[in-house]
């Protein structure tokens, strides 16, 4: 609402206002005086995979389907409800309304991304929780340049280069994974090779056989590098040993890679807190209520995760600044 503007003069002893227009000789009823004040809510389009919080009910998850009028919204437990498309929802805490999705929802449209094809009809069901689901490469919302899932521009029509002979290390299988869902496209254009370490206990033993040098730099990523550590003092010894000039090793706070996921990607507000008594993957499957008997169990739980991750905005800046420094440096150019 436009308030009348205010000139105040400062005097000995008085202060002069003046009001430059009348605010109480026009029809106070007038105009459209029902929505002054009232934020007005913002409509995005519908997209699967979109994690959703109905404000009413406090039920979050992921968009599984749209159909007859209503919206499904799957939870972590892979349960299942329907809310009316034209209600309002929380999305990343913000109150939003819905735009008709731009492409299908439901399980034909996660298969036709995995195997690159064009997406059946909309329909309520569940999503396809593959790291597949996700293309690589995506339009960008204005129209213009397509722009891998880092969100770097897609070189298009360009085969993998050969590999160059920098490497960068990851810990484990599901580090090597996410590294590749978001930056894949990327890495082969650089010509750049992941590899998986098995444990942080094995870096100097690897860099022993692979001999760095200023043409063969390796990029190493570190799960939990907090001071006081044992990656960080494994890090530290690394980096102070014989082949640091050609080494560098860098890393994310979290536990687990796992925690590098947006929480609001399996539909929580934050990760569980576990307990250094209990195995912190099996911990989390506990809490979330999924089975992690067996290793079978946790592998599972990491491809539904996994599954989720359709872009970097998808994961914690501070995992995604480390990769983009570990690139840089295993593709500078040798001076």
């Amino acid at each position: 609402m436009t308030r009348p503007y205010r000139h105040r003069a400062r005097t000995t002893g008085a202060t002069l206002v003046r009001v430059d227009e009348d605010r109480y000789g026009g029809d106070v009823l007038s105009g459209d005086w029902r929505s002054r004040g009232v934020k007005k809510v913002r409509q995005v389009p519908l997209e699967r995979d979109m994690v959703l919080e109905d404000p009413a009910s406090g039920w979050a998850g992921a968009v599984v389907g749209l159909e007859a009028g209503n919206v499904s919204l799957e939870d972590w437990k892979g349960r299942t409800r329907a809310f009316p498309f034209e209600g309002q929802f929380l999305l990343e805490g913000e109150l939003v309304t819905l735009g008709r999705p731009q492409a299908p929802v439901g399980r034909s449209a996660a298969a036709a991304a995995a195997r690159g094809g064009p997406a059946g009809p909309v329909g309520s069901v569940h999503a396809d929780w593959r790291p597949g689901a996700a293309p690589a490469v995506r339009q960008a919302s204005d129209g213009g340049r397509l722009r891998t899932a880092s969100g770097s521009f897609a070189v298009e029509q360009q085969r993998a280069r050969v590999a160059l002979p920098s490497r960068i290390m990851v810990e484990g299988k599901h580090d090597a994974e996410l590294v590749e869902k978001v930056w894949g496209a990327d890495l082969r254009v650089e010509g750049v090779v992941v590899e998986e370490l098995s444990g942080v206990d094995n870096l100097a033993d690897v860099l022993d056989d692979f001999r760095p040098s200023r043409d063969r730099r390796v990029g190493v990523l570190v799960d939990h590098l907090v001071p006081g550590s044992k990656e960080s003092r494994f890090a530290d010894a690394v980096m102070r040993g014989k082949w640091g000039a050609h080494v560098l090793v860098v890393g994310h706070p979290f536990v687990d890679v796992w925690q590098s996921v947006k929480p609001a990607r399996v539909g929580l507000q934050a990760w569980p807190t576990i307990p250094r008594s209990i195995e912190w993957k099996q911990g989390i499957c506990q809490a979330l209520g999924w089975p992690h008997a067996e290793q079978a169990d946790i592998a599972r739980a990491w491809q539904r995760i996994l599954g989720q991750v359709r872009t970097f905005a998808d994961l914690e800046p501070q995992l995604l600044g480390r990769v983009e420094e570990l690139i840089d440096f295993v593709t500078e150019p040798v001076a």
